[in-house]
């Protein structure tokens, strides 16, 4: 019996080193949302769910949520896939007791072998014997092998199936499929090639001065990644992968990590491109960033990449709520942070109060000769003026700065960020810990909790004011055009119809949308428009 047991742990033993030594032929990236009608286990009626994932030899779980039948868990775990080992994902989910044995809820198995690789899957998957249903996004990637799909050795550019895609995506005013094709199937406005080629001089992150580098791309919520190239800083991972485009507006995230033996990776640089920016056949190198994409880091990676959207669905969905990112860092109190955002309010803030000293200054004659020009203006201005014109107000605002963004030769006046903030963070946050050990530790999470919330809320006010005086100053060229043909067509509107019966209309529409569209998001068009506008930060870290 003794030799039985020494048997066993010794080809566990030798199990355990032959994975973790061989190379492996995939990652199975998975993203738990959450679970719906989960069966009840406690007395309350309710179950502290968790789930557990399991793939070969490799396990995970996730954290429990109390006290609920609808958990939120919104967690992400890579597993390794062999070649020798199987290609079922057991998923089971169990209720978690702080006394005694954890209770079995349900559980459920996905073959791997049946997706389609290099791609995420939303899958809602029921739980056996009806036990409620489990929402993930899956991916299958980094696969390894010459013979794969997505192995640039193995593409060839196809003309039938380059104008296939572009025949999908047309959007011609004077072609009838064309324009209907425009009103179909509104969240595939677009197709998105992008091929990885290599890197450059990546950072080392080994004891050898070498590293273990690959490369993750994300576009909202599909994430998927290269191979891992062993022993080197200048990787050729030779890769090219799909994406289907929701919104033209998302920004195509690319991060390149340091696989460790532990499972762990080890962060080497990012950068992020928006969609809109994207060269269609242009090879070109791309600086990598540090994590929070301000200053750049040592190393490249070259890209390719190829878009086709339908600009009407795009604009259609522009003034539609965003898909939500699921997977966000969590929001912390930093009184750098803090400090930060009370300054970018403060300079918005300030616009409003030189122009309110430049108006009070009129009434106060501070200058004969202005205070006459404004007052003449003032009744020009409201004798004649009519609602259209407010609209064409706009628009002058609009062709002023387009001229002096040809003048400057750009279309965009990147913000320069704050480097001091940056540099001072560390000194700032041991002011805060030296706060906190004065505070009992409840006091002290309660006034960080309040503390967030404004930092939160500073953020919002900022960012707001941020995007729209960047609307009027031409930072994303599509979205101000977008903008100046809405506003061409609101002063046609406003100049032969009546306001009432615009008013009626906008009433009706608002009070029956639930009843025409029960499942429809209440939403505002002009803030999802603004949603979709960059502010200072974003323009700062993006490419």
């Amino acid at each position: 019996q003794i030799f039985r047991r020494s048997t066993r742990s010794t080809e566990s033993a030798a199990t355990s080193k032959k994975i973790k030594m061989q190379q492996w032929n995939g990652v199975v990236n998975i993203t738990l949302v959450e679970g719906s009608n989960l069966v009840a286990m406690d007395d309350n009626g309710l179950s502290d769910p968790y789930v557990k994932f399991r793939l070969g030899p490799e396990k995970y779980r996730s954290k429990f949520k109390s006290k609920t039948l609808n958990p939120r868990w919104l967690e992400n775990f890579d597993l390794r896939l062999f070649d020798d080992q199987s290609s079922q994902l057991e998923i089971t989910v169990y209720d978690h007791d702080t006394r005694g044995k954890d209770d079995f809820m349900g559980r459920a198995v996905i073959e791997l072998s049946q997706l389609e690789k290099e791609r995420t899957h939303t899958i809602v998957q029921p739980l056996e014997d009806g036990a409620g249903t489990i929402t993930l996004l899956l991916t299958v990637s980094g696969t390894f092998g010459s013979e794969m799909a997505s192995n640039l050795a193995n593409y060839t550019p196809n003309a039938l199936d380059k104008d296939k895609i572009v025949n999908k995506y047309a959007h011609s005013l004077f072609m009838l499929q064309g324009l209907l094709n425009s009103f179909r199937n509104l969240d595939d406005i677009g197709h998105l090639e992008v091929k990885v080629w290599k890197a450059h001089n990546l950072q080392s992150a080994d004891f050898g001065g070498l590293s273990d580098p690959f490369c993750v791309l994300e576009l909202v919520n599909n994430r998927v990644q290269t191979q891992t190239e062993y022993k080197t800083l200048n990787p050729e991972w030779g890769k090219v992968f799909t994406f289907q485009v929701k919104d033209i507006h998302s920004v195509l995230e690319v991060t390149v990590y340091d696989e460790d033996r532990n499972k762990k990776v080890e962060f080497l640089g990012k950068f992020a491109i928006p969609l809109l920016k994207v060269r269609n056949g242009d090879r070109r190198w791309y600086a990598l960033k540090d994590r929070k994409m301000v200053h750049k880091t040592k190393g490249s990676v070259q890209l390719e990449m190829d878009l086709v959207f339908n600009h009407i669905k795009a604009a259609v969905r522009t003034v539609n709520p965003k898909e939500e990112k699921l997977l966000l860092p969590e929001q912390k109190f930093k009184i750098a942070a803090m400090k930060q955002n009370i300054n970018r309010v403060s300079q918005l803030v300030s616009v409003f109060m030189d122009t309110g000293r430049f108006i009070q200054s009129c009434f106060d004659w501070q200058s004969p000769p202005r205070t006459i020009t404004a007052f003449i203006v003032y009744l020009v201005i409201v004798w004649n003026f009519e609602l259209y014109m407010l609209p064409i107000s706009l628009l002058l605002i609009f062709l002023k700065n387009y001229v002096i963004a040809n003048i400057v030769g750009t279309f965009k006046k990147e913000p320069v960020e704050d480097v001091r903030t940056f540099q001072n963070l560390q000194q700032i946050s041991s002011l805060s810990s030296e706060i906190s050990s004065s505070f009992s530790l409840d006091r002290y999470h309660a006034i960080q909790e309040v503390c967030l919330q404004v930092q939160q809320g500073l953020d919002s006010v900022a960012c707001l004011g941020e995007r729209i005086k960047n609307t009027f100053n031409w930072s994303v060229p599509w979205l101000s055009t977008l903008a100046v043909i809405a506003l061409s067509a609101g002063i046609i509107v406003l100049y032969f119809i009546p306001l009432r019966y615009l008013l009626l209309a906008w009433g009706i529409n608002k009070f029956t949308k639930k009843l025409r569209k029960p499942n429809a998001i209440s939403n505002n068009e002009l803030l999802d428009f603004l949603s979709r506008v960059p502010s200072d930060k974003e323009l700062v870290s993006n490419c």
